[in-house]
């Protein structure tokens, strides 16, 4: 910005205004309908496209990585290295959304031939749509996505240029994403991601890691391994403060994404680092597995099934919903769309009012403003229903 002197700056509206004006007057009457703004917005941020997968690898063991291409060729969204995709799933008469780290690159979804990466690893048995994409998911498939969602990135205004990635099991994705723009230079961080797994040969996109840490002196991946393997020459243990203090600099910001039992466990230990909070960023890690831990949910309702009245304009439908599932799952079982996002709780998408009955709110993610929790207003997927109860939600 240029500063001239104070009778010429403050006087800069008043020029500008008088331009406006002059070509207000000069315009041709003519009505068209060319939006440049309008096209170069559309363009970055289209709002829901149809998807096809075109290849799909092995990560690991237990996880595969999922590419996909727009089925009209163009180029994908604008996201930042570190946000989430959400895509939906038509299976049977369910309709279901989920929200996945995105593990490619930005520069990718630009490049001449665009396409994005998903990395996913089947479950332990409570993850339906992890191994259905695992198992079912095939290339041709097409299914519609919208991606840039999240808050999860690199942000200069606030974060140091030394970042410590601490990730877990799948919650690698994200940092791959940033690693891959740290390597090709379009992400000017030091990065060091200390990653822990429970064995070497379940370390997610080991090689591809390993391969991007060997291009680039700005990025170090430190391998952590909390199982007892014999002839593992690196770190061991779980990701307390002392190892964590180990890699850090003087400046550090600190991002965060693994499981659950992980954040209940890095809360802690990142605390004693005694950092400013504004320097770590912990991602929102799902809904949670098990609603009834939490302090204030009435166990004696974990088994109880209700029905929920949902109105969407003059419509109404009755669906049944148990208490330790959120009201969008409920919804997703009864075919019934909402839109959702995080699925945390945290970024709203899918705000509803509930016109009458109990629930149950989990307290970790709680992104309700003051007056929603007034008006009572919930976030379906981390609202839990504790009696019949009547909602309304937008028609879609």
């Amino acid at each position: 910005m240029k500063v001239k002197n104070f009778l010429t700056d403050v006087g800069g509206a008043s020029r500008v205004t008088k331009a406006r004006l002059k070509a207000f007057h000069s315009a041709s009457p003519a009505l068209t309908d060319v939006d440049p703004i309008g096209n170069v917005s559309r363009e970055w941020h289209p709002g829901p496209i149809e998807l096809v997968v075109t290849k799909i690898t092995p990560a690991c063991k237990t996880a595969k990585t999922i590419r996909f291409e727009r089925t009209d060729g163009k180029k994908l969204p604008f996201f930042y290295a570190g946000q989430y995709i959400v895509l939906d799933f038509r299976i049977g008469k369910s309709l279901i959304s989920r929200p996945y780290s995105i593990s490619s690159a930005p520069y990718q979804a630009r490049a001449e031939k665009p396409f994005v990466e998903i990395t996913v690893r089947k479950s332990k048995g409570d993850g339906f749509i992890c191994d259905y994409v695992n198992d079912e998911l095939k290339v041709g498939d097409i299914l519609t996505g919208t991606m840039g969602l999240g808050q999860f990135y690199y942000e200069p205004l606030r974060d140091a240029k030394h970042v410590v990635a601490l990730a877990g099991g799948v919650g690698i994705t994200p940092f791959a994403s940033m690693a891959k723009e740290v390597v090709n230079g379009t992400l000017d961080i030091d990065l060091t991601i200390l990653y822990g797994s429970a064995s070497s040969d379940d370390i997610v996109m080991k090689e591809e890691l390993d391969a991007l840490e060997g291009a680039c002196d700005k990025l170090h991946i430190v391998h952590v391994l909390s199982g007892d393997e014999p002839g593992w020459t690196g770190e061991k243990g779980f990701l307390t403060a002392e190892l964590i203090r180990k890699y850090s600099a003087e400046d550090t910001t600190y991002f965060i994404c693994g499981p659950q039992v992980m954040y209940t466990f890095l809360r802690k230990e990142v605390a004693k680092l005694d950092v400013p909070a504004r320097r770590v960023r912990f991602e929102v890690f799902g809904q949670a597995k098990d609603i009834a831990m939490y302090e204030g949910f009435p166990t004696e309702l974990r088994h109880e099934s209700f029905t929920i009245t949902v109105v969407r304009g003059i419509s109404e439908v009755e669906i049944p919903a148990k208490a330790t599932e959120s009201i969008v799952v409920a919804l997703e079982r009864a075919g019934i769309r909402i839109e959702t996002g995080c699925r945390s709780g945290e970024c709203g998408f899918c705000r509803t009012k509930v016109i009458s009955g109990d629930y149950f709110v989990c307290p970790e993610g709680d992104g309700r403003r003051a007056a929603d929790k007034e008006f009572n207003y919930v976030h379906a997927c981390a609202a839990y229903p504790l009696s019949d109860m009547k909602i309304k939600i937008p028609i879609m």
